[in-house]
């Protein structure tokens, strides 16, 4: 059995690059895309400008992505090799069921998992496997999902701290969801209605009571599957969650193993993977709209050829490369101090760098800097950081492309040095907004009068709670002059995750702006009061 703690960054990309070599489908490939391959390169020069102007002639603005692998910003690049095998893919048909099987026997090889599906990303893996294990391969089982009635299996258990909200991919099936945070409770809660226990990967399972090795321990012996979700860690081979006892893993394609954004991968028990694809399309039922093409299935494989081939330390050695120049750049800068901080776990496997200053001193926030450089062309995205009475931005170079670092580099010392203009700073409260307020909602369709807010107001400072539809969130907010903003979070801790910001103004006895609903995108609201 592999122990996670055992796993350096070196040993677990190497356990992974030995299994190259006779395995890999090189034949596949023009010389020209070997030849870029070798290097992992990224288009640059004539190819990267030709599609910057694709996206540009429809009015879209690409970026620099030093954030990390987002699906928000588009996941990752895919490597050569995969774009030519997409190509020649998409030039033949062939039977999916055939191509599904021998996908899965090739990933089967690679990965040393007993059998492996490509599923569309990583969510549609978690919902045909746990379909397969509430239906196994019964096609009059299979045509009634999500509707369980009369099923066996309808229950899912989840860890309380795997609770998140990909879990929706897990409920979608029509599962009841039931938490656990002890091996007790677990032990009480599985029965014969259990399908599976899910797990979301991380090293809190791993320092938890209930790690995967304990959860596999209490439910195999009673006939219950593990599923891992390890949609952004890097690919171990051999698989580390399979040889803790997990069943099946699944991973998103388009992150670290660098394959098509809308692939994925699910892993394990042979019967389980298996009955997975009778769940997905092109089979009929709930899971028809989870389409994986042609192009797609050998653009993934083609993207775990790739991955046990690929020179890990390499790439490491140039991530860290890359932030050395950036601090050397920034250190440049007065005030300015950075540190590499290397990752914990398999998730997002990639060294970072924190950029550190003193706010009043350089004048200007790391928020500030953030925003100005996703607004700013070139556009950048990285991230907010601060620590220790500092604040500051944070540097990912896991999707940056050779040449990014100078860029990003240039464009921080020229803010640091010759920062924006601060946000206009805050006035004093020319309102009273405490009490309760009835609020509309106007969304992009549709509209909802159901939300109420119960506000608390202590000079510039505003307390209390949001309700909608359903649920009821802690809310906190400010008032400047007669503005105020007003943000409430349910966390996914519930399995799901709303963030609403109301940003407006206040005149007689009502309220009125803007809403910003994170990934619901934004939309326009109105309040009166109602007590």
């Amino acid at each position: 059995m592999v122990r996670a703690d055992a796993l350096s960054r070196r040993n677990i990309l190497r356990s992974s690059a030995g299994v190259g070599g006779a395995l890999a489908l090189g034949p596949l490939l023009s010389p020209a895309a070997e030849a870029a391959a070798a290097a992992h390169a990224v288009p640059t020069g004539a190819a990267g400008a030709a599609a910057k102007d694709i996206y540009r002639a429809i009015g879209v603005r690409p970026l620099i992505n030093a954030r990390g692998t987002f699906t928000i910003l588009s996941g990752s690049l895919m490597l050569p090799q995969v774009r030519e095998a997409i190509d020649q893919a998409s030039r033949q048909y062939v039977h999916l069921d055939e191509l599904a099987d021998a996908v899965g026997r090739r990933l089967a090889e690679l990965t040393k998992a007993e059998f492996g599906l490509v599923s569309s990303g990583c969510a549609a893996g978690l919902t045909h496997a746990t379909a397969a294990c509430v239906a196994g391969g019964n096609p009059d089982l299979h045509v009634r999902i999500p509707d369980l009635t009369g099923f066996q299996k309808t229950e899912v258990i989840i860890p309380k701290h795997s609770r998140n909200v990909y879990e929706a991919a897990i409920s979608a099936v029509g599962v009841k969801v039931v938490e656990v945070s002890t091996r007790q409770e677990l032990e009480a809660a599985i029965g014969p209605q259990t399908a599976l226990v899910y797990i979301m990967a991380g090293p809190r399972v791993d320092k938890s009571e209930l790690n995967t090795k304990v959860i596999a321990e209490v439910a195999k012996p009673r006939g219950v599957p593990v599923l891992v979700d390890a949609a952004a860690e890097i690919l171990t081979i051999p698989n580390v969650h399979l040889g803790y006892g997990a069943d099946l893993v699944a991973y998103s394609g388009g992150k670290a193993i660098r394959g098509p954004q809308s692939a994925g991968l699910l892993l394990g028990r042979e019967d389980l993977v298996r009955a997975a694809w009778v769940h997905s399309a092109p089979h009929h039922g709930f899971a028809r709209g989870f389409k994986v093409g042609k192009e797609e299935a050998m653009g993934m494989l083609m993207a775990v050829e790739t991955w046990v081939r690929r020179d890990h330390d390499a790439e490491y050695a140039r991530w860290e490369s890359w932030l050395r120049y950036i601090a050397r750049r920034v250190s440049s800068v007065k005030g300015v101090t950075t540190e590499v901080v290397q990752p914990e776990g398999l998730s997002n496997r990639t060294p970072s760098l924190r950029i550190l200053w003193e706010e009043q001193r350089l004048g200007v926030s790391g928020k500030t800097v953030m925003d100005t450089l996703y607004d700013d062309e070139p556009r950048i995205a990285l991230n907010q950081t601060g620590g220790g009475g500092k604040t500051g931005v944070s540097i990912t170079p896991y999707m940056l492309s050779p040449g990014d670092e100078k860029v990003i580099a240039r464009r921080l010392v020229e803010l640091l040095r010759d920062p924006p203009a601060p946000p206009e700073p805050p006035k004093p409260p020319a309102v009273q907004v405490g009490g309760t307020w009835a609020v509309k909602i106007q969304y992009l369709a549709g509209s909802s009068t159901a939300h109420r807010l119960q506000l608390t107001q202590s000079g510039e400072k505003v307390t209390g709670s949001h309700t909608g539809e359903f649920v009821t969130r802690d809310l906190t907010g400010t008032v400047s002059g007669d503005t105020v903003r007003l943000r409430s979070v349910y966390p996914e801790s519930h399995g799901d995750a709303l963030d609403f910001t109301f940003t407006g103004t206040v005149a007689g006895g009502a309220m009125r702006g803007d809403l910003d609903m994170g990934e619901y995108l934004k939309a326009t609201w109105t309040a009166t009061r109602a007590g």
